[in-house]
């Protein structure tokens, strides 16, 4: 009797060793990849001819910054949808119906960032081929899809991190002042969506609302760095592995 329970402790201690090697590696890639969601900060910079020129689509000049913009873009739109297929495998086991929902938040996310890339190329694409004046209205036509398109990636990344600060801040996974700015954060950004939408871009309640981004980018910074360099908290983790691990 002693000698088997020895033997199921020493199992249960090899699958401890395993799920922390293999939580570590979990966390480095998502913690990478956070990182990596940071990489299209200059496309407001990029982008700027494009969107402030009304007569863009019929000028003559380089169209190379907006094509790293939109190669920009598009790294974000594949890392954020790496983030939530990465943190799986151990957000799964504090609820996996959320996670999932994080990894469809995600997807959902970068399919607005794919359509608002896909408008910008397209004028770039028409500017190539030397089209007429008949074209101004069709190019800024795309410049209001992309800033159409800019709300879901304004609304997106709120639902993202409600989804994923509860899972942290439940499963105790990282500190959780981190997930806590995401959820403070998140609100905001949803209601600052709202006031956009309801044509408000000025004034004392947008900048209210705005305020949102940045708990929201400072959490999924921080997020990143944390995973990347620390990984997720070894008692979090052996806790989660004990409860979802059903007795031999």
């Amino acid at each position: 009797m002693n000698v088997s329970k020895e033997v199921k402790l020493a199992n249960a201690n090899r699958q401890a060793v395993t799920s922390m090697d293999s939580s570590r590696k979990v966390s480095l890639a998502g913690g990478v990849l956070y990182l990596l969601t940071f990489v299209s900060i200059p496309i407001g910079f990029l982008y700027m001819s494009v969107l402030n020129d009304p007569n863009y689509i019929i000028g003559s000049g380089t169209d190379t910054a907006v094509t790293i913009g939109g190669i920009l873009e598009i790294i974000v739109a594949l890392a954020g949808i790496g983030t939530a297929v990465a943190l799986y495998p151990v957000l799964k086991r504090q609820n996996e119906g959320v996670a999932l929902g994080f990894i469809g938040s995600r997807v959902m996310e970068a399919g607005t960032i794919f359509a608002d890339v896909v408008c910008l190329l397209a004028i770039v694409t028409l500017r190539r081929a030397g089209v007429g004046t008949d074209a101004l209205i069709t190019g800024k036509t795309l410049v209001v899809l992309y800033s159409l398109f800019r709300l879901g990636q304004n609304l997106m990344p709120a639902v993202n991190d409600l989804l994923l600060g509860s899972l942290l801040y439940q499963s105790r996974l990282v500190p959780r002042i981190l997930p806590l700015l995401g959820i403070i954060g998140a609100p905001l950004l949803i209601a600052n969506t709202i006031v956009v939408m309801f044509g408000i871009t000025s004034g004392p309640i947008y900048l209210l609302t705005g305020i949102g981004v940045l708990p929201i980018a400072l959490f999924e910074f921080s997020l990143g760095v944390w995973l990347t360099v620390k990984g997720f908290n070894s008692s979090a983790i052996t806790s989660l592995f004990a409860k979802t691990t059903e007795p031999a």
